[in-house]
């Protein structure tokens, strides 16, 4: 082959850093084992292609691809260009002209993990926090998530990334994390991206069906609390109880503009509407059962005319996980962290995953379409019952909380990739949408005043009254949809120039409400009714005789009433728009067989918006409103030089951008049951605005053996920080602009296979896999005595009110280590794996005024994962088991001043073990 058919032949390849659209297709995972390669071929080049398309390097003309050559996987992405000489190997991560890591089907398997987040924190750099993935220690609003190179909308109201643990790696492929910026891809991009590759085409017609049982020490057959909802919550759906159109007097009012004290708004209709047991009534579980999961993958192909070919592959599972939590939560009063309130609660949560995936792809001549579809359902119902003391008042109190978290992704999108001998046309486009609804989010409070004076001093009671209890409950509701499309044009030169120019178009709107309801009653109600349990206290006989005045007196009671007051009424809902118009070109020049550069510059224009929504008939006026309005040029360009044939350096700079989250500029409240925190957002955030500088040496063993080191900085404007402050001893985080941040630091890769045929017999076919990776971080916030900080709704103050100059960024670990010790046999399925994770300890939240940072620290954990193959009456049939967390970390999130220190998010978190079982047909 010519130097301009490996030029031609490398420019999807390159592309593929940008828009995967096409992937050989393997995954595996507790859903399913990987496809084989008759269901999913590798292509080859042969000797007499002389065209531009080929997404993956093959022969180069009079050589036998090596084994580990023949296993890279088929990414094609509009955008970029990788040059591939005859004398270089296929190897992707040497072969692009960006710093990437390509986590395969094999990689994935051998992490053992069941969801695409669990196996990308296993790669050098990336660290994950409740589902989100972190790079370089940047937090969730520096990365960014695509799916097939296309981009995303969240469910979760917190986050700009789709939480990756939603991914089972049934659905993925391959994952590709890109650390450096190139033109081609959108520009908030901070620490790096995220891609994933869907599953293909196959070439053979498959059904294989799976199942696993798993469970935990701190959790499976043990106590737990819940409620009982409704007859299908175990499948993450309900079945309409939770329905607010089923109710009519409560969807009246919500449809009717009026406030809950407007008059003639029916109280008594709507708490009654209200009351619903099912729907709070916690019960304990003697015994929780063990976690499931079970998940089918089928694929046909035929072919279509002459030259053309028609593949379909589906897959669905579901996966049900209990989770319990002994959570330790502290709050301090002052510097000296004397305690403020001192509680432990106990939290089970529920968590139902469904998805499913539908693709279709036809293949004729040199061109390729592809149109994919995935459905995403993810639920957690939750039970929790918390018991402490407030130090400020003596009191003890009991809290019940109970609660319906329900997200869900649909995305459906077309790619189309045409080759024209020199020139490739790429098309792209689709819709998407999420959706997270929290109904009927219950809390009720129970207070023992411990007073001597008091006659139910040592009894809890709720007596519908801040003072003493309350009783409150909430529905949220999220709606995003993602429009998207793009072109690409890329044209091959020369021997040693191509070129990509392309278009890209987003749009995004999402809708959010958030109403809650404060039930209390008015004086003279009786404090022997607030011994009652919720159902009682808020049950229709109580409703109806706090509606009946004679009754009242007849009794001898009262007169007392029950009335709602709506805490959200001044920001009940918001509309946040994203539109994003951006053109970019970006060339690979080769001046010399050994140097190539990879040069480009983005230009994007957006209008960012978040307004306050009026739902009532008399407008409020709100003042927490948004509009961002800007423009950048946005250069990056990569350097690579090969020093030898094994050894190769890279450098890069670069500029990005990071917006801010909608959620956090909205001024509305939230409450996440991961990190067991509220936030509110800011609506006077900007962005912030990044350069990247990196440079790497990567020297290449041969075998899929290879090292690297590496040293990054980044210099960040106006980054985007969270602070703490506590509101009725609840802690509230917030959102607002630092002055300035710098992040630098190192990484070193290491993997090396060794071969054991040497030692003869049972080792003939065994192979020793060692890879090892480790990140050192650190960052530092710039704080200067003039600096301003904007936080609504207060006026601007200094910056110094909420940062400390000299301290870390939040999420960022000084040390992230992964090892991995592999043994496996190279004639079949059979591995044993042992993965060691470390992460010292981060800052999760600033400090509120004097108070110390909140600190969390992941330490070390240690997994081992074996898979083995089988032959069963002529079936393959795969078996894993899963032992994780076999050194018992738990989660420790806390704050310290040196001397002392308490707990702020602090639990158990256990060993957990998993067999799964996969039957191919």
């Amino acid at each position: 082959m010519s130097s301009r058919q490996q030029l031609a032949a490398a420019l999807l390849l390159s592309t593929a850093l940008t828009y995967p659209a096409a992937a050989i297709a393997q995954s595996t995972g507790s859903e399913g084992p990987p496809p084989t390669e008759e269901e999913v071929p590798d292509e080859e080049l042969t000797d007499d292609v002389d065209t531009a398309n080929d997404t993956v390097p093959g022969d180069i003309a009079g050589e036998e691809p090596a084994a580990e050559e023949q296993a890279q996987p088929d990414i094609s992405i509009p955008g970029g260009t990788i040059v591939v000489t005859g004398r270089r190997n296929r190897d992707i991560t040497r072969a692009s002209p960006q710093v990437v890591t390509v986590l395969d089907t094999e990689s994935i398997a051998r992490t053992g993990e069941g969801d695409i987040a669990g196996a990308l924190g296993r790669v050098t750099g990336l660290s994950q926090q409740g589902g989100l993935v972190y790079v370089r220690g940047l937090g969730d609003r520096y990365s960014l998530a695509l799916l097939n190179g296309l981009p995303l909308p969240s469910p979760q109201p917190l986050s700009r990334v789709v939480p990756l643990d939603i991914f089972p790696t049934s659905v993925v492929a391959s994952s590709l994390v890109q650390k450096t910026y190139s033109a081609n891809f959108p520009g908030e991009f901070g620490g790096g991206v995220v891609n994933l590759t869907t599953r293909a085409i196959p070439d053979e017609s498959f059904v294989t069906v799976s199942g696993s049982l798993s469970g935990d020490t701190e959790t499976t057959f043990g106590p737990g609390y819940t409620y009982f909802g409704g007859d299908w919550d175990w499948t993450g759906f309900d079945e309409g109880r939770r329905d607010v159109s089923n109710y009519s007097a409560l969807q009246g009012f919500f449809d009717s503009g009026a406030r809950i004290n407007d008059e003639g708004v029916d109280t008594r209709a709507i708490l009654q509407d209200l009351n619903d047991p099912n729907l709070y009534l916690m019960q304990k579980v003697g015994d929780l059962p063990a976690n499931f999961s079970a998940g089918v993958t089928a694929g046909t192909s035929l072919d279509v005319g002459s030259d053309g070919r028609l593949g379909i592959i589906a897959t669905a599972s579901i996966s049900n996980k209990w989770r319990n939590r002994f959570i330790t939560k502290q709050t301090a009063v002052n510097a000296e962290l004397e305690l403020d309130t001192d509680f432990r609660e106990f939290a089970t949560d529920d968590r139902v995953l469904v998805n499913g995936l539908l693709g279709f792809g036809y293949e004729f001549g040199e061109h390729r379409l592809r149109f994919t579809n995935v459905y995403i359902h993810d639920t957690l119902k939750r039970a929790s019952l918390e018991e402490g003391t407030d130090f400020q008042d003596g009191d003890d109190e009991l809290i019940q909380d109970t609660s319906w978290f329900e997200r869900q992704l649909i995305n459906s999108q077309f790619v189309g990739e045409f080759e024209f001998g020199d020139i490739s046309v790429d098309l792209r486009g689709g819709y998407a949408q999420t959706q997270r609804e929290a109904p009927f989010e219950w809390t009720f409070e129970y207070v023992r005043t411990n007073n001597a004076n008091d006659p139910f001093g040592d009894i809890y009671l709720n007596t519908l009254d801040p003072q003493r209890g309350g009783a409150i409950v909430s529905f949220s509701d999220l709606t995003e949809d993602l429009w998207y499309g793009g072109i690409d044009l890329g044209y091959v030169f020369n021997d040693w120039l191509n070129a990509t120019v392309g278009y890209a178009y987003t749009d995004t709107d999402r809708f959010s409400t958030r109403r809650e309801f404060d039930i209390r009653a008015t004086s003279n109600f009786p404090e022997a009714f607030g011994a009652f349990r919720p159902d009682n206290l808020l049950g229709d006989a109580l409703i109806d005789f706090a509606f009946d005045r004679d009754a009242q007196t007849l009794a001898g009671l009262g007169p007392y009433e029950l009335v709602i007051f709506e805490t959200t009424q001044s920001d009940p809902a918001f509309e946040a728009a994203l539109e994003i118009q951006a053109a970019y070109g970006k060339v690979n020049i080769r001046p010399l067989d050994t140097v190539s550069l990879d040069v480009g510059v983005r230009y994007e224009d957006a209008t960012q918006s978040v307004t306050a929504v009026e739902v009532f008939a008399e407008p409020l006026g709100s003042s927490s409103g948004t509009l961002l309005q800007n423009d950048y040029w946005l250069p990056g360009g990569t350097l690579t030089w090969e020093l030898t044939d094994s050894l190769q350096f890279r450098a890069s700079a670069s500029k990005t951008i990071a917006r801010p989250q909608f959620r956090e500029l909205i001024f509305q409240t939230y409450f996440d049951p991961e990190t067991n925190r509220q936030f509110n957002g800011n609506p006077r955030l900007v962005d912030s605005e990044l350069t990247n500088y990196e440079a790497r040496l990567e020297y290449y063993l041969g075998g899929g053996s290879r090292a690297s080191i590496a040293g990054f900085y980044k210099d960040i404007e106006n980054p985007i920080e969270v602070f703490t402050s506590f509101s009725d001893n609840e802690i509230i985080s917030g959102f607002a602009n630092a002055p300035q941040a710098e992040l630098y630091g190192l990484e070193a890769e290491f993997q090396y296979n060794i071969d054991l045929f040497d030692l003869g017999g049972w080792f003939d076919s065994q192979q020793l896999v060692t890879i090892a990776n480790y990140t050192y971080t650190q960052s530092e916030i710039k704080v200067g005595d003039s600096d301003i900080a904007r936080v609504f709704p207060f006026a601007d103050q200094p910056a110094t009110n909420f940062f400390d100059d000299g301290v870390p960024l939040t999420g960022q670990s000084d040390h992230l280590i992964n090892f991995q010790l592999g043994l496996e046999d190279l004639d079949r399925l059979s591995q044993f794996t042992l993965l060691v994770k470390y992460a010292s300890e981060r800052v999760t939240s600033r400090g509120a005024g004097p108070l110390p940072d909140i600190i969390q620290e992941p330490g070390l954990t240690l997994d081992f994962v074996v898979r083995q193959g089988f032959d069963l009456f002529g079936q393959e049939i795969e078996m894993k088991f899963e032992a994780r967390n076999l050194t018992g970390r738990g989660n420790e999130e806390f704050q310290t001043n040196g001397a002392r220190r308490i707990e702020i998010n602090s639990y158990d978190i256990g060993t957990s073990f998993s067999l799964g079982a996969s039957l191919k047909f």
